[in-house]
């Protein structure tokens, strides 16, 4: 594994970490025993970087299970993230971040960030709640060894947040669809150039770039280099940049574990030129041709009041476009559910009551997005046939 530095702290971390949004699942459950096999294998390969979060349920539970039980905390460096949406006043900074150790198991986080801060004017309210005093509070103690902040927003808000505060590192979305996009390039530039290391999120965008690329973009790579992945690709183009401190990957599957630490041995700081840039130049107009709805299934908007599968609805009508009608119609039908209709998740029980759109990181008018997905998803017949079938239910 290869490490690169943290000029804040000076820790050497992987450049591959491990995202924990994504661990495998039985139905709504982690499964334990493959997430272990997982965890334990990624430390033995020498990723030292694990990511977690409050709101991913179940994860930091699951994470502090593995990591006690196989007594790996000072084999890792722990990132968790403070849900600031539940901080309504300064109690809850601790009561929040003491349930955190006591699901990870440790009495310190070695990087710890705002999740999801969106700009300065959040930033600002939070700053009346007191959270400066805090995090110099838990610094001070040790409890919080690193404080950054997790980015979903426009690009000149991040550029305040980076100056606003003397942040020990940031994290924000990033691959090559989404150099204009959020922080992208230009701030991931501007934070290396103020020593802020960046961990970046999202580079497969959701694994649409490993595994569900238009069939135009695929015969790109495949006629410049038959060899490499799409993810490869991928994760070679971040690693490329030598700003980029660690890339996160949310692998649930030995076979993605495996690949992605290979592609890491391998990759180094400068080592794409012109031709391969030209190649990532016609993938990028392949795909935001065929991809209509960024959504990347990050389940953030989830769960509806309504029972609407929001990212699923998405990708089955990115789907329709990028392999065709007939594969999307049939993946809708089976992502709503149509064979249960009494528990049926489909875009028409959608009410336009917007709570979706306040949670989304990504900021898709997703009322809109759903009525887009109506219109090309769900034929009259379709729509006429469930609406029967509900009335006669109620």
């Amino acid at each position: 594994m290869q490490y690169r530095n943290d000029p804040k702290s000076g820790n050497k971390l992987s450049i591959l970490g491990f995202g924990c949004m994504r661990f495998p699942r039985n139905l709504a459950q982690i499964d334990m025993r493959k997430t272990e096999q997982l965890v334990v294998k990624a430390v033995e390969e020498g990723i030292n970087y694990f990511d977690t979060a409050y709101i991913y349920g179940g994860s930091e539970n699951a994470l502090g299970q593995i990591i006690q039980k196989n007594n790996l905390r000072d084999a890792i460096f722990l990132a968790t993230k403070l849900p600031l949406a539940k901080c309504r006043n300064y109690e809850d900074f601790d009561e929040l971040f003491k349930t955190q150790l006591e699901r990870l198991h440790t009495d310190y986080i070695d990087y710890y960030l705002l999740h999801n801060l969106t700009g300065t004017d959040m930033r600002e309210q939070l700053c009346r709640k007191g959270i400066e005093k805090w995090i110099e509070e838990k610094k001070a103690s040790g409890r919080i060894r690193q404080i950054g902040f997790s980015f979903h927003g426009v690009h000149d808000e991040f550029l305040a947040l980076l100056e606003a505060y003397n942040w020990d590192f940031c994290q924000i979305q990033y691959n090559y669809i989404n150099t204009d996009y959020q922080a992208g390039t230009a701030g991931l530039k501007k934070a290396a150039e103020k020593g802020i290391p960046v961990i970046v999120m999202e580079p497969l965008l959701g694994g649409k770039l490993a595994n569900a690329l238009p069939k135009k973009a695929l015969d790109v790579f495949r006629a410049a280099d038959s060899s490499l992945p799409p993810a490869a690709w991928a994760l070679r183009w971040l690693w490329n940049q030598k700003e980029v401190t660690v890339v996160l990957s949310g692998m649930n599957e030995d076979s993605q574990l495996m690949e992605n630490i290979g592609i890491a041995n391998s990759a180094e700081a400068g080592m794409l030129g012109a031709k391969e840039n030209e190649v990532f130049k016609s993938v990028t107009e392949v795909f935001k041709a065929s991809f209509k709805i960024p959504c990347t299934g990050c389940n953030y908007c989830m769960p509806c009041p309504q029972n609407v599968n929001i990212p699923a609805c998405f990708s089955s009508y990115n789907i329709s476009y990028t392999s065709g009608i007939i594969t999307g119609f049939v993946q809708y039908l089976t992502s709503i559910g149509v064979s249960n209709p009494s528990k049926l998740h489909a875009a028409f029980q959608c009410i336009k009551c917007g709570a979706c759109e306040k949670k989304c990181p990504q900021h898709i008018p997703v009322v809109k997005a759903l009525g887009d997905v109506r219109k090309r998803m769900e034929p009259f017949w379709l729509r006429v046939g469930l609406r029967i079938f509900f009335a006669s239910q109620s």
